[in-house]
């Protein structure tokens, strides 16, 4: 064989360590190809990213072996189950992370799947969030990757079903729909009150599915929520976790950047950077600014080692304890100062990296190197463990992903191959992943949630992929890690009839994505 000839087979193999979605001819010709180019990167990070990649065809594997068409696999006992009235959720929220990856038979799979076999017409109460953040943010992502309209025809039908929560005084929504009869209602336990973080989660999806479909009656939806808040919004920004839907104001005196808070603060940076960061959306930005500044109020710090935390609040007592959940904040910092005057970015970035360097902790103190679900800080203690349960969460790994990308500090990257060695050696089985029931025992559970593959691994994926695969001033990701084309925003969209009569009670067993273990739906 020529010499020629042996350096074009070496670059054609180079080309497929780097990104194997881009030897594959089917992803050249996409409506709308994910924009990447060809960079070297060096060999450990080329074999850490196809060891992710494994991973990723390990848990898939897995969950079309024993779980196919369930919403999640149970390793252990090697059977599905249902826990969000039988939507399929692992497969819709697998559909990005399989195309980044460039699994292409497997994302064609499952694409077959959605188009034969997902349908909503179900007598099932369905979580607003829960269902937004995974099924609509997943079918629109998944649009937007490949071009393929079932996605978006399927996104559309699931939020018009959905849309009968709002229908309330204020327009704040309500916290769970039924698919079928459009019965809405909110959780028992919150007497009455939406959930802060539920009523702010929905942004990102619906103003994307206004901007796909033409149509703005989700954008007019989602965004009302947010302009409602802004009329009693606090001066240090920190609203607390329950909002009353007839009155549009707060309900009880809880904060938290953890369960039932985080993601909002989360939505009014992202739906900025989806805006393009314009005067129509600056009222995202500045309420984010200011809800910052209420973040660094709480801000506190350990002895003897100076770790950074979050305290949650109840009225005017701060609570020196900081859940895993809250983890996301650093990747929120790093991704939003960029936005400040040169000085002041460089403080919020800085606080991003003192907590990401406590969320990295959380996992080392413990013996089996995963982070339990929250911490207590106490003077002299550091950190411990105050609930030791690990199901798989993301909220680290993306903060560390977000780091690197801002800081280019290689640090994050050896970081994350902690975390990831971690879960390989304690959650992984034959037959998927599993969480743990106690991080220093290492006691497993038996479930493999959806998340670990729409976010855990793919932020991992990312971690070790060149900043043009999904680069950051083209896509936003949504909090189920569900990237979302960034587009011209068009605010002159007029709103379309519904083609059917609005469809809001089981309540779903499952682990919500940001539900702290103790503080379920029930």
């Amino acid at each position: 064989m020529g010499s020629s000839r042996l350096f074009l087979l070496f670059l054609l193999l180079l080309l497929y360590v780097v990104n194997p979605v881009l030897c594959d001819p089917r992803h050249l010709s996409t409506k709308h190809p994910v924009q990447r180019f060809l960079t070297v990167d060096d060999p450990v990070t080329a074999v850490r990213r196809q060891k992710v990649r494994e991973a990723m065809l390990h848990a898939w594997s897995s969950y079309e072996n024993f779980a196919w068409g369930f919403d999640q696999l149970q390793p252990l006992t090697k059977n599905g189950e249902n826990v969000f009235g039988g939507l399929g959720v692992t497969i819709v929220d697998s559909l990005d992370t399989l195309y980044i990856m460039g699994l292409n038979d497997q994302f064609r799979k499952a694409k077959e799947w959605v188009a034969a076999n997902l349908t909503f017409n179900k007598n099932y109460d369905a979580s607003v969030f829960e269902t937004t953040i995974r099924i609509v943010g997943g079918l629109l992502s998944a649009y937007d990757l490949s071009g393929e309209k079932v996605f978006l025809d399927k996104a559309k039908d699931m939020a018009d079903r959905l849309l009968p929560a709002w229908n309330t005084t204020t327009g704040i929504p309500l916290n769970s729909v039924n698919l079928a009869t459009g019965e809405a209602h909110n959780w028992p336990w919150a007497k009455g009150n939406s959930v802060l973080a539920e009523i702010g989660t929905t942004q990102l999806e619906f103003i994307a599915l206004s901007q796909r479909t033409n149509d703005s009656k989700y954008q007019l939806k989602a965004e009302n929520v947010i302009k409602v808040l802004d009329k009693n919004y606090p001066a240090d920004g920190l609203l607390p976790i329950l909002i009353d839907p007839e009155t549009g104001k707060p309900s009880g005196s809880t904060i938290s950047f953890g369960a039932l808070g985080d993601s909002f603060y989360e939505y009014l940076l992202k739906a900025w950077v989806q805006g393009n960061k314009t005067q129509a959306v600056k009222f995202y930005r500045d309420m984010w600014e200011t809800s910052m500044k209420g973040l660094q109020s709480l801000v506190r710090r350990s002895t003897p080692s100076n770790y950074s935390y979050i305290c949650s609040k109840d009225g005017t007592t701060l609570i020196n304890e900081m859940q895993e959940l809250a983890c996301f904040a650093p990747g929120m910092l790093a991704l939003g100062s960029s936005g400040y005057a040169p000085a002041e970015a460089g403080l919020i970035l800085s606080l991003a990296e003192e907590l990401g360097r406590t969320c990295y902790n959380y996992y080392q103190i413990t013996k089996t190197k995963l982070a339990g679900e929250s911490y207590r800080f106490e003077a002299g203690k550091d950190m411990t463990v105050s609930s030791a349960a690990n199901i798989l969460r993301p909220e680290t790994v993306e903060s560390l992903f977000y780091l690197w990308r801002f800081t280019n500090n290689q640090t994050y990257r050896e970081w994350g191959w902690d975390i990831f060695e971690a879960f390989e050696n304690n959650s992984r089985v034959s037959n998927g992943y599993v969480g743990l029931k106690d991080v220093n025992t290492g006691e497993k559970d038996n479930t493999m949630e959806s998340f670990f593959l729409a976010e855990t691994l793919k932020y991992f994926y990312l971690l070790y992929s060149p900043p043009s695969t999904i680069p950051l001033d083209q896509w936003v990701f949504n909090t189920e890690a569900h990237p979302l084309r960034i587009v011209n925003r068009v605010d002159n969209l007029k709103a379309k009839p519904m083609s059917r009569e609005g469809m809001g009670s089981s309540e779903g067993g499952s682990r919500g994505r940001k539900v702290g273990l103790g503080l379920r739906h029930k």
